[in-house]
């Protein structure tokens, strides 16, 4: 994938019942668009977790440099967000694209200068196989509330020896919970509930050890910390064809038309 300057968005996926439930919180499209908060995940039992949507919708900070310093080749940003890793990543000629199931937050990415698609990690997605670097960063590495699954669905997507970088929770945490996007400010209705997982530093490399991922590093910046795997997935002579049998519910499509290629825009 190195040196191509144009992703393809592969083709749309069959529709299903259940909404993205990123893309349907209203809440989470509104901080996107005004580039501030406040938001917060809100578990079942009331404990909020905030989230740095102004951080998210600046331009890439010292902690995102550094993580950014270190992507080889060809780069897939998942939940991308607002796109300033994209951004900054196609400002210094790399080949990257984001994907995010929130239109609010691929319109934002492309309008910064970086590509993106509107499609879940569980879907099938350009360049299957072939990646060299997947991020998961700001707690993304939560998506689908199943770190074992969520790791296993990269692995299909990188390159034989490619690299993850996640950004993991701070402390000693390995949780599920349901949880929906709310802004406690506003009357804005919540989101739609959805699956989310909380990991940290040792519970990733602990999730990551039993997949038969390999350590590739560990650092702080601030008050984030990250993790660097790589895979030892060998390479195939045989086709590999999207891996849609680990969708999860709340990372569905509702609708083909929903597939926005504005990668191509």
């Amino acid at each position: 994938m190195k040196g191509a300057a144009r992703l393809d968005p592969g083709p749309a996926t069959a529709p299903h019942a259940a909404p993205r439930a990123w893309e349907a919180s209203d809440p989470y499209a509104a901080a996107l668009r005004a580039g501030r908060g406040p938001l917060f995940l809100r578990r079942t039992d009331g404990w909020l977790l905030p989230l740095d949507v102004e951080r998210w919708c600046a331009r890439a900070d010292t902690a995102d440099l550094e993580v950014l310093d270190r992507c080889e080749g060809a780069v897939l940003d998942v939940g991308c967000g607002p796109g300033r890793l994209v951004a900054e990543l196609a400002a210094r000629g790399r080949t990257v694209l984001g994907i995010d199931v929130s239109e609010a937050a691929v319109a934002r990415t492309v309008r910064t200068g970086g590509q993106s698609l509107r499609r879940s990690v569980f879907e099938a997605l350009p360049g299957e196989g072939r990646w060299d670097t997947v991020l998961l960063m700001d707690g993304n590495v939560g998506i689908g509330g199943d770190p074992r699954a969520l790791l296993a669905r990269v692995a299909d997507l990188l390159a034989p020896g490619g690299l993850l970088i996640a950004e993991t929770a701070p402390g000693d945490v390995d949780e599920r919970a349901q949880v929906q996007v709310v802004d406690v400010t506003d009357g804005h209705a919540p989101g739609t509930t959805f699956p989310w997982a909380r990991t940290g530093t040792r519970a990733l490399l602990r999730h990551a050890g039993a997949a038969g991922w390999e350590g590739a590093g560990q650092w702080r910046s601030g008050e984030r910390r990250f993790v660097a795997l790589r895979s030892t997935r060998r390479a195939s002579s045989s086709a590999e064809p999207p891996n849609n049998a680990a969708v999860m519910s709340s990372q569905r499509p509702r609708n083909p038309s929903d597939d926005s290629a504005v990668a191509d825009r």
